[in-house]
């Protein structure tokens, strides 16, 4: 029933990033001293590092609305993708966490690809 069905394989490419940035998100908000750590030195100098945070988190929690919401899904998913690339470029130092959002930023570009 599945097999070969790309409005099967999209729904599913959506609901993982969605839970990943959703998780995300959350943890920011209820735990933000946690990820202060990915923060990028060049954001603190116009924010506070706990304000960048919050900011992440918010502009992931509209990436999860717009993904939910499978509007212009090939910019959602072209997002997902550069917002990830974003997150492992500026966190080189630490690829032992960030190296699963490599194959994050695969799917998101699959899902570009199939939106």
């Amino acid at each position: 029933m599945f097999a070969r069905n790309p409005t099967a394989a999209t729904l599913i490419l959506r609901i993982g990033l969605v839970v990943v940035f959703a998780y995300a998100a959350v943890s920011q908000l209820l735990q933000p001293y946690q990820w202060t750590g990915y923060i990028p030195s060049f954001a603190t100098s116009f924010m506070s590092l706990r304000a960048a945070v919050a900011a992440m988190a918010v502009y992931e929690l509209l990436l999860v609305a717009w993904l939910v919401s499978g509007k212009y899904l090939r910019y959602a998913a072209l997002a997902s993708a550069l917002t990830l690339a974003g997150i492992v470029s500026l966190n080189l130092g630490q690829l032992a966490v960030t190296f699963r959002d490599v194959g994050l930023i695969f799917a998101a570009v699959a899902l570009f690809f199939l939106a």
